[in-house]
């Protein structure tokens, strides 16, 4: 069963050990690289200062009671759109709805604070996360983001909100 729990600032070593273990483990699919949060960057004060972006929205699975992934929205009011960020599902939990959860946990999300859309950046390559938020209803925008580690650049998506 997947459970999802909202974090909080206390909650950071939770945090920290999906994010560590999400950059080691999938270091293409995201901006910072693992050497940015290790050493000098891990420190308890930057893990509590990233749970604690204002109007966020950070959740962790648990699949069977270990955690399994992990999600954060960012609502952005000068635009009024909310920003998925941060989004991975560890191996041992993939295929099985985890990844599907965390998305909707969002949206849902984005929908109650009052967004008009829901956007991200995805890398090229990540063919299974492009088609996770595709099946969501997220499309290519056609504008590119920001270049990652390795020079490619990602791919902006959008999913517009409705009303109700």
């Amino acid at each position: 069963m997947i459970e999802l729990q909202v974090l909080t600032p206390d909650d950071w070593g939770r945090w920290r050990e999906l994010r560590l273990a999400a950059l080691a483990e999938a270091p293409y699919a995201f901006g910072s690289t693992l050497a940015d949060w290790q050493g000098d960057g891990d420190r308890e004060e930057r893990w509590r200062a990233r749970l604690s972006i204002p109007d966020s929205y950070n959740v962790l699975a648990e699949l069977g009671g270990r955690p399994a992934g992990m999600v954060s929205g960012v609502l952005q009011p000068r635009d009024g759109t909310v920003e998925l960020i941060s989004l991975w599902v560890g191996e041992q939990a993939r295929g099985q709805g985890v990844g599907d959860r965390l998305v909707r946990a969002v949206v849902r999300w984005a929908v109650g604070r009052g967004a008009e859309a829901v956007r991200l950046a995805v890398t090229p390559g990540n063919a299974h996360a492009l088609a996770l938020y595709r099946r969501h209803g997220f499309e290519d925008t056609g504008q590119l983001g920001d270049e990652m580690p390795d020079g490619q650049r990602e791919r902006l998506l959008v999913k517009r909100l409705t009303a109700g």
